[in-house]
């Protein structure tokens, strides 16, 4: 007989032909053999039943029974508090990751999956070459067709992180069998790498700040303007990854530091290795994180662990950096290398007179040996850098770093650098463009910071202010200050909303004392007042509550829109809205370069203004003169010069260099801006940095830049004025305006009837936006 007190649970369910009646169980005392039935013996408390007699309810009875057939009951189901918040957590943030990911493909979605701009070409071409032929030969690849006649040696001269990385991507999916191919590789690597980053964001968030700060700055970081104008689907250029990389080598370096362990310092250098590998960006860690050290040990803030992190980090780091041949050894003889170098002198000084501190027991003893350490120290310091830089072992800082550190370098002493719209001082607008609230959020991030400082709260403070000072300088330097915005604004937001919530969940409580003195009216005059103040802070807490989640939503909506219409359209496929607001195409890019790869001969040489180089090579598969590399100043000089000549003297200059076809870009036809006419004043000042004949104020009317009537004489008779108007006069492009009308400069041109000598039109697109056109042979050869 079973107790009374216990209830009989069906672990496995009878057949159908074996179940009687429901009111016939009750009364069974054993349930048929053939029904296959196992029993067992429960009391009620593990069934939830309460039971103080002995007796069982109707209702448990019948909750029981119908829950006998279930595989698992839901009441089992239940999670503690703290599981429910990793629940959640892990639930927020693989939501985030899906979102980085899905919000970069509004290119692929309206255009179709391709590489954009121009330096990803010579990317997507090196990493098809490298899955084709392997790693040895990628790394000793001698490229002859560009910069003709010098080449290029590939291995030697490029940071092959990205091309390894995509390369690795495809052998893994190769190996688990997917048939895709390289290209989709490259076009999805920067979006796969920006959701990666949202990881790291959380941790890093929550290493600075806490866990509600981690998942908002991933959230932040999903759709960042500034960020995602380098990570959409089809960027395939080095920041893709390089950011990733720089984010996730910070936030190993900050936990190194706060947990003195040897083996998050070894993952810190190994973090370094990479983005040392994938972008020469590497230079703003190896700055910045010498510079933290430096600040902690000048504000008293040294300890071994601090010690251990960073020595490990820095001699790890720059043995491994030191494998990337286009590095080499300029970590330890470049002076842009110098203050990690010191720094880390420094803190074996540090280290010395702490253990000579612990010896001596004397603090006069100690301040006196103190003095002496620190001025030898420094004297020789001082003195070996001196050394090294007269003598040539420490090389200078590069033109790119004195930009940074001074906007008006680079317009004064390298032009070619100058020239690229990307490194021109930033304006407010790009900022409010690329972070939006973030603006606003950044400043209040920074008081959160600094009202609770600690080893990781001053090195975002520092990566902050640094970053956001670069990209003021130059605009390209906003995708570096972008994390370090979305973390510091992600404190922020968490610091307020917590602050917030605490205020609206505060219930209303009388104040208890100790004292039997205390009279009813000082109570009542107490609850009184708690109870006039609580729903007014109650109130505004929720109004701010609200206008706190109603920025962010509007942050979040300036951000799918300045994604979807600003930094997801391709330079080389151009769209335009029509008179009837339809879309228009304009694919003349690819148009051109197929017509080159088909209609001349596989040893043609290109000359086309630098910009252009990357693509001729990649999509036209023909040799280039010069590229998007920019690492002969004068060979870029001398097609400068060419193109600012006069037809008979650039055809020399085209003889000398065994030009076969000369390419331009106009868009006076279609109102394209980024053409070569809008680019020629730097390529006179290039070509005339390096050939004093060329000089700016012979291509100027009154110091102001023209191509009409009263341009000077000798634009409207130079090359690249020829080539792009050439049978431009005969064209009506508006209607209610002349022949020859410039939609891009909104003027008539001043030379309608050119007349070319020594070149002849190959080949114009449709839209006129590009136009090859064949040198001619010398007479003695025609």
């Amino acid at each position: 007989m079973l107790e009374a007190n216990h209830v009989i649970l069906a672990v496995s369910v009878p057949p159908l032909r074996a179940l009687r009646r429901p009111c016939d169980l009750p009364h069974r005392r054993r349930l048929p053999a053939e029904a296959g039935t196992n029993l067992r013996v429960l009391p009620p408390s593990a069934m939830g039943i309460k039971s103080d007699d002995g007796a069982k309810s109707a209702p448990a009875v019948a909750a029981t029974t119908a829950a006998a057939g279930l595989p698992f009951s839901l009441r089992s189901v239940k999670l503690k508090t703290k599981q429910q918040e990793l629940l959640i957590r892990v639930s927020v943030l693989c939501l985030v990751y899906v979102l980085a990911f899905a919000v970069r493909l509004f290119s692929v979605l309206r255009y179709e999956s391709m590489i954009h701009e121009f330096d990803p070409y010579f990317n997507y071409r090196t990493t098809l070459f490298l899955t084709r032929h392997g790693f040895y030969e990628f790394w000793n690849w001698f490229d002859s067709e560009s910069w003709y006649p010098l080449g290029r040696i590939i291995g030697g001269t490029l940071y092959p992180g990205l091309m390894v990385t995509a390369a690795f991507i495809y052998w893994t999916l190769r190996f688990l069998r997917f048939a895709v191919h390289i290209r989709e590789v490259c076009v999805l690597t920067a979006p796969f790498f920006a959701a990666n980053t949202t990881l790291v964001a959380y941790f890093f968030g929550k290493e600075i700040w806490d866990s509600g700060a981690g998942l908002v700055a991933a959230a932040l970081i999903a759709i960042c303007p500034g960020y995602i104008s380098r990570s959409v689907a089809g960027s395939y250029d080095n920041e893709g990854v390089a950011i990733f990389a720089l984010l996730f080598t910070f936030f190993l370096f900050v936990k190194a530091v706060n947990t003195g362990s040897l083996a998050w310092s070894l993952a810190s250098a190994l973090g370094y290795f990479y983005m040392v590998s994938a972008w020469g960006g590497y230079v703003f860690i190896i700055n910045l994180i010498p510079l933290y050290v430096l600040v902690l040990l000048v504000t008293g803030r040294y300890s071994m662990r601090l010690y251990v992190a960073y020595n490990c980090m820095y001699i790890l780091g720059m043995l491994l950096a030191m494998q990337i041949r286009f590095v080499g050894f300029q970590h330890v003889q470049s002076g842009e290398h110098m203050a990690a170098m010191g720094v880390f002198f420094l803190m074996q000084v540090f280290y010395f007179l702490d253990w000579v501190k612990h010896l001596l027991n004397d603090p006069k003893l100690f301040q006196a040996f103190l003095r002496i350490t620190v001025t030898c120290a420094g004297s020789v310091g001082a003195l070996a850098l001196g050394i090294g830089t007269a003598s040539g072992y420490i090389s200078p800082w590069t033109g790119r770093f004195y930009s940074l550190l001074d906007p008006t370098y680079a317009k004064d002493h390298i032009p070619i650098i100058a020239s690229v719209s990307e490194h021109q001082p930033t304006a407010w607008s790009s900022f409010m463009f690329d972070f939006h609230i973030l603006l606003l959020l950044f400043p209040a991030g920074l008081y959160f910071c600094f009202k609770r400082l600690s080893d990781a709260t001053i090195f975002i403070v520092m990566y902050g202010l640094t970053s956001m000072y670069f990209a003021g300088v130059m605009v390209r330097l906003i995708l570096v200050a972008a994390p370090a915005v979305c973390l510091i604004s992600a404190v922020a937001i968490s610091a307020t909303v917590k602050n917030l919530t605490s205020l609206v969940r505060t219930k209303s409580k009388v104040p208890q004392t100790g004292s039997a003195k205390v009279t009813a009216g000082t109570k009542s005059a107490a609850k009184a007042a708690l109870d006039q103040s609580l729903p007014f802070q109650k109130n505004v807490a929720i109004a701010l509550l609200l206008g706190a989640f109603y920025l962010l939503s509007r942050y979040a909506i300036h951000c799918t829109w300045v994604t979807s219409e600003a930094y997801s359209s391709p330079s080389i496929v151009l769209a335009a809205r029509g008179a009837h607001g339809g879309r228009v195409i304009f694919d003349d890019y690819r148009e051109a370069y197929f017509w080159l790869r088909q209609n001349t001969p596989p040893d043609a040489k290109v000359m086309s203004w630098w910009d252009y180089g990357y693509q001729i090579t990649a999509m036209g598969n023909r040799t280039v003169i010069v590229d998007n590399n920019t690492w002969n100043n004068t060979h870029i000089a001398t097609v400068g010069r060419a193109m600012s000549s006069y037809e008979d003297e650039a055809y020399e200059i085209m003889q000398s260099l065994d030009v076969d076809y000369v390419l331009v870009v106009f868009g006076g036809v279609t109102g394209y801006s980024s053409d070569d006419i809008n680019k020629f004043l730097w390529m006179v000042r290039i070509g005339g940095g390096v050939f004093p004949v060329i000089k700016e104020p012979d291509y100027l009317v009154n110091g102001e830049y023209r191509v009409d009537k009263g341009a000077a004489p000798k634009m409207l008779n130079c090359l690249m004025y020829k080539l792009c108007y050439y049978r431009f006069g005969e064209l009506i492009t508006e209607y209610g305006k002349p022949p020859g009308y410039d939609r891009a400069r909104g003027v008539e041109i001043g030379n309608k009837d050119v007349k070319l000598e020594y070149l002849e039109e190959a080949f114009t697109t449709s839209n006129w936006i590009v136009r090859i056109y064949k040198v001619k042979p010398p007479n003695n050869r025609r």
